[in-house]
């Protein structure tokens, strides 16, 4: 049985987000645990990573949005633990004017390519990240690239559900890895 390690942004994803509503779904995929979701802090996030990763019983998927996305880009450069494959959905810009001030820390995103399968999955009007943002940033991690369409942050907001498009996506990514 394959792994899942969910890995929210800040705020923790509701009830209503596709995160929470796979992981309720499914006892494979569990949450991993930061001290606090509403002020991340990376050293924090970093070693709830690791826990969550060292408690897998194999090699597990990692499912980010948001501020997890770059929260696995620097976790991948310190850690030597084995991941699958990670599904990186709403990849936020640093730049972007409406990035929060309490996620600088993560900001400075290390270079080069991830280390396993990776797919980025963008909408075409995220307001935290545009799709030229996602390309670029699948680009320099040798990442796959999804575009799906107008669904904003591709949260609970943008109406998502339980997201069966994204499932798929993860399913196909958890097939070629």
């Amino acid at each position: 049985m394959t792994h899942f390690i969910i890995l929210p942004g800040s705020g923790g994803s509701g009830p209503a987000h596709w995160q929470t509503r796979w992981e309720s779904a499914n006892p494979a995929m569990r949450r991993f645990q930061p001290s606090s979701w509403d002020l991340p802090d990376l050293t924090d996030w970093l070693a709830a990573l690791e826990a969550a990763v060292i408690e897998a019983p194999e090699p597990p998927v990692l499912v980010a949005h948001s501020l997890s996305c770059l929260l696995v880009a620097h976790w991948q450069k310190i850690s030597r633990r084995p991941v699958k494959a990670a599904l990186l959905v709403g990849v936020p810009d640093p730049t972007a004017a409406v990035f929060p001030t309490y996620g600088m820390a993560f900001a400075k995103i290390p270079e080069g390519r991830l280390r396993f399968a990776s797919l980025v999955v963008t909408s075409t009007n995220d307001p935290y990240g545009a799709p030229d943002y996602a390309e670029a940033r699948a680009k320099h991690w040798g990442s796959g690239l999804g575009i799906i369409g107008p669904f904003g942050h591709i949260n609970a907001e943008s109406g998502m559900g339980d997201w069966p498009q994204g499932f798929a996506l993860l399913d196909g990514l958890v097939s070629e890895s």
